[in-house]
């Protein structure tokens, strides 16, 4: 079943341009979600805004937004102002500006969707685009309104298609900590034979089943026994932490009693 699109316009590049459409790369459609109730009537609970000094509800039409300056003192901002300050068009994907593919670092890196031409005539152009920056090694960077945010947006070309990533912006993304500067330092020599063949033992061929979410499986067991008045499923204890024993053991004894044990717990 083809996905459903769920923003379409078009990606320019001076003067050629694509009809193309866009779909999230990601879903949360499987995640179990929850309502809250009144426990005593079994309806659903309504979230409302209230006022914080009469307590009484607003009205929708008297909801605004404000930019605090000082103590209850605010600066208001009617919708159109915000508006006014965003992108001219929030249905073209304008690239004005190429960087190299591997200058901008993973932390940057946002949501992720599939881009794909949305009609026969813009196919070609599509394709010219994704083809010259993937002969060049680079990839776009153009903004774009989604999620009701004006957000900056790479490009990347993938196989037959393109990524478009939202990038995060520039106050959101911090500094690596100095405890991890302090520790940028050469490993002992003797320590790390050891530690490349243990994570050669562990080493393995990426699979989905890496990351299954063990706690939706646990929740969905949890609906299905209720849903067939089954009793009420006692969540199993949390087994304590063993004991570290802080810095003891060395790590030179703690490698080579992982290695030991795993050689031990190989099938023949």
């Amino acid at each position: 079943m083809a996905r459903q699109k769920f923003w379409k316009g078009y990606l320019k590049l001076s003067l050629v341009t694509a009809a193309v459409s866009l779909v999230p790369a990601t879903t949360e459609s499987n995640k179990v979600r929850f309502h809250v109730l009144n426990r005593k009537t079994g309806n659903r609970v309504e979230s409302r805004y209230l006022d914080a000094v009469t307590g009484k509800p607003v009205s929708e039409k008297d909801e605004v937004k404000g930019y605090a300056r000082g103590e209850d003192d605010y600066v208001l901002l009617e919708d159109d102002e915000i508006e006014a300050v965003g992108l001219e068009s929030t249905r073209t994907i304008d690239i004005d500006t190429f960087v190299p593919r591997d200058s901008i670092d993973w932390i940057w890196y946002d949501k992720p969707h599939f881009l794909t031409p949305d009609d026969k005539v813009g196919t070609e152009a599509f394709c010219v685009i994704r083809d010259a920056m993937e002969a060049n090694k680079v990839v776009g960077i153009a903004r774009l309104v989604l999620y009701r945010r004006e957000h900056a947006v790479l490009l990347e070309p993938r196989e037959s298609g393109i990524i478009l990533w939202t990038l995060r912006y520039g106050g959101e993304v911090r500094n690596m900590p100095e405890e991890a500067l302090e520790a940028d330092t050469k490993a002992d020599a003797k320590m790390l034979p050891l530690m490349k063949e243990l994570i050669q033992e562990r080493t393995r061929k990426w699979s989905p089943s890496m990351v299954k979410d063990p706690i939706q499986k646990r929740l969905k067991d949890i609906i299905r026994a209720k849903q067939k008045g089954q009793a009420k499923v006692a969540p199993k204890p949390r087994p304590e932490p063993a004991p570290t024993g802080g810095n003891v053991v060395s790590i030179m004894d703690a490698l080579k009693k992982s290695l030991a044990e795993r050689k031990k717990s190989k099938p023949r």
